[in-house]
C-alpha cells in the first residue's frame, strides 16, 4: 500500500462515516459504477456544490474497489451487499486515490503542487512493481504503462477527488491551468491501463478544457443531468428517516421536521426532486439545533464581489429573490469562475454551480433560510444595495402594524416601496405586488412559516403566516388584489374558508389557538395607491 496506490485511507474514512448516527446508505451508486469498471476506459466526472457529499462518495468508491483493504465488514451490510455486482467487484481493483485538495508544505507554485503528486505516485508504482524498470524520472503515464505491460492485466481505477481545487489558489496562473489540464489528459486519455476514472469537483470540466483534452469524460451535474442525482444530497424520504432516528436518540429534541425543510431544503435535481444540504441536516440533528452551518470562505466572497460590481443590473433580481421569488435565468454551467463573471446570467450560473442558488423550471431561487441569511448579511454590509436593505428594515414595522390593525402605517410602507427613486418593479401584475409584499414582511420569517399559494379551504391563498413556536400567536391570511378593493380580498378569504388551514383535521386537537387575521391588500395601477383592510376571523 502506498500514498495513493491502494491506500487504506478511503476505507478508514468511509468506515468512520458509516458509524455516525445520521449516516445515509448511498452505496447503490456502486451498482452503476461496476459495469463501467468492468468495461474499462470509462471516465465520469460528478460536479456538485461544496458540502454535498462528494468526498464521502469518493471514499466509498475507493474503499469498495481497492485491493488495499478487505472491506466486506462495511459493504456486506449495505444495499450494495445484496446485489450481484458485490462479490464480483469487491476489492478486485488497483485503485489510485488522489485528493487534489492536499497541498505540499509551504506550497507557493504549481510545480511544487504537481511534483508532490508525481513523486508520490511514482514511488508507489516502483514499490508495487519493483521488477518493471520504473524510474524516478519517468513520466507517470510511462510508469503506469510499464506496470500494465508486465501482465497486460494491471489496470487501475482512478478516484480523483476535488479535481478543480487548484484553480482557486492565488499562485495558479493561466499557463498553470493549461499545464494541469494537459497533465490529466496525458495521465488518463486513451490509456489501456485505465479501468475507470471517477472524478469529483465543483466546476464543470468544460470551463477549463478547450475541447479535446478531457473530452473522454462524461459529466454529471445536479442541474443538468438526472443520473446519479439521488446519491448526492438527502432526499425527502431520507430526511424523514434521519428525523425518526433523531427523535429516538434525543432526550429533548429542539429540531422539527418543518424546521429542517425551512433551513436546508430547496435544491432540486434535474428531474425536479427536492434535495436537502446533507452536511447541514446532519449537523443540525447532531447538535440538536437549527443554525447556519454554511461557511463563507473561498468562492462565496469572490462571487459577491461580482454582485457588487454589477449591482445596477442585479438589484431588482436580488430583491425578488430575497423576497422569496424566483428569477428567470439562462444557466450556463461552465460560467463558474470569478475571473470572467460579467453578466447577470453568468453570475447566477456561478451561484448555482457553487450552491448559493437553486435552479428549477428556468428560474433561480435562494433555496432556504440558511442561504437567505447569507444574502441578508450581504444586504446589510453592501452600501450599493442599501435600497433593498431599507425595504427589509421596514418589515419589522410592517409586521407590527399588521398585528395592531394599523392599516395607515401598512399603506405608508407599501407606498414607500413603490415610490422610491429607484423603482423595484413595474408593478404591472399581482406577482410583482406579491414580491414586494414578501419583501416588506421579511422579518416575519423569524416568527412565522410563510407559505405562498397555500391550499386552504376551497382554494389557494396568496400568503399564509403559520406561527413557528408560539402556537397561541396571531395567525395571518393575506390576499392581494390589483385594481380591486381590499374588501374584495377579505370577502374571498371568507367565502373560500381559507381560515380552515389553521383548524387542523377533523377530530384532531387544534394546534393554532391565536387570533386569525384576514388581511386584504389592494393596489390601483392608475393612481399608484395601496389600500389595506384587516378583519379578525376568530
Amino acid at each position: 500500500m502506498g500514498v495513493y496506490l491502494n491506500n487504506v485511507n478511503p476505507y478508514t474514512m468511509y468506515r468512520s462515516e458509516c458509524a455516525k448516527p445520521y449516516f445515509v446508505d448511498k452505496s447503490l451508486i456502486l451498482q452503476e459504477l461496476c459495469p463501467l469498471a468492468e468495461q474499462g476506459n470509462n471516465h465520469i466526472c460528478i460536479t456538485r456544490p461544496r458540502r454535498f457529499g462528494k468526498t464521502i462518495m469518493a471514499n466509498m468508491v475507493g474503499a469498495f474497489f481497492s485491493k488495499g483493504r478487505v472491506s466486506g465488514d462495511i459493504f456486506g451490510s449495505l444495499q450494495i451487499g445484496r446485489t450481484k455486482e458485490y462479490e464480483k467487484n469487491l476489492n478486485r481493483y488497483n485503485v489510485i486515490y488522489i485528493s487534489f485538495n492536499e497541498l505540499p508544505r509551504r506550497c507557493r507554485t504549481y510545480d511544487q503542487y504537481i511534483e508532490r503528486i508525481e513523486k508520490n505516485l511514482t514511488g508507489d508504482l516502483r514499490a508495487a512493481y519493483p521488477d518493471q524498470g520504473i524510474h524516478e524520472e519517468d513520466a507517470l503515464w510511462d510508469a503506469l504503462m510499464k506496470a500494465f505491460s508486465s501482465t497486460g492485466r494491471e489496470k487501475f481505477i482512478f478516484v480523483l477527488d476535488e479535481w478543480d481545487f487548484i484553480f482557486h489558489r492565488d499562485f495558479i496562473t493561466d499557463e498553470d491551468r493549461k499545464d494541469y489540464i494537459s497533465f490529466l489528459s496525458n495521465l488518463l486519455k486513451d490509456k489501456p491501463y485505465v479501468s475507470m476514472t471517477y472524478m469529483t469537483g465543483i466546476l464543470p470540466i468544460a470551463k477549463y478544457s478547450s475541447g479535446s483534452e478531457l473530452n473522454m469524460f462524461i459529466e454529471f451535474s445536479m442541474a443538468a443531468q438526472e443520473k446519479f442525482s439521488d446519491y448526492f444530497g438527502f432526499t425527502q424520504t431520507e430526511v424523514q428517516e434521519l428525523y425518526r432516528r433523531y427523535m429516538e436518540r434525543t432526550r429533548k429534541p429542539a429540531v422539527s421536521l418543518e424546521g429542517l425543510e425551512l433551513w436546508y431544503d430547496g435544491y432540486y435535481t434535474a428531474s425536479g426532486e427536492r434535495i436537502y444540504n446533507p452536511r447541514s441536516v446532519a449537523a443540525a440533528l447532531g447538535n440538536n439545533r437549527l443554525a447556519n452551518y454554511w461557511t463563507s470562505s473561498g468562492p462565496y466572497d469572490e462571487i459577491f464581489y461580482y454582485i457588487n460590481k454589477n449591482v445596477d443590473d442585479l438589484k431588482a433580481a436580488l430583491a425578488l429573490m430575497v423576497s422569496g421569488e424566483g428569477v428567470p435565468a439562462k444557466i450556463q454551467e461552465y460560467a463558474a469562475t470569478s475571473m470572467e463573471l460579467k453578466t447577470k446570467d453568468e453570475i447566477f450560473s456561478a451561484m448555482v454551480v457553487y450552491g448559493f442558488l437553486s435552479y428549477k423550471d428556468g428560474k433561480v431561487f435562494i433555496p432556504n433560510k440558511e442561504l437567505m441569511d447569507k444574502f441578508s448579511e450581504m444586504l446589510q454590509r453592501e452600501e450599493s444595495l442599501g435600497y433593498i436593505n431599507r425595504l427589509a428594515a421596514e418589515s419589522e414595522r410592517m409586521l407590527a402594524a399588521t398585528l395592531q390593525g394599523d392599516t395607515e402605517t401598512m399603506e405608508e410602507i407599501l407606498e414607500y416601496a413603490h415610490n422610491t427613486e429607484t423603482p423595484l418593479l413595474a408593478y404591472n401584475s399581482e406577482a410583482e405586488l406579491a414580491a414586494v409584499v414578501n419583501l416588506v414582511y421579511l422579518s416575519a420569517r423569524d416568527r412565522y412559516v410563510i407559505k405562498r399559494e397555500d391550499k386552504a379551504g376551497t382554494g389557494y391563498v396568496d400568503f399564509v403566516f403559520y406561527p413557528k413556536t408560539d402556537k397561541g400567536a396571531d395567525c395571518i391570511i393575506l390576499e392581494l388584489k390589483v385594481d380591486h378593493a381590499p374588501e374584495e380580498a377579505i370577502a374571498q378569504i371568507r367565502e373560500r374558508n381559507y381560515a380552515l388551514c389553521f383548524c387542523g383535521k377533523l377530530g384532531e386537537e387544534q394546534v393554532y389557538t391565536g387570533r386569525i387575521l384576514a388581511v386584504g391588500i389592494g393596489y390601483y395601477r392608475k393612481d399608484k395607491k395601496h389600500a389595506c383592510k384587516i378583519e379578525i376571523l376568530r
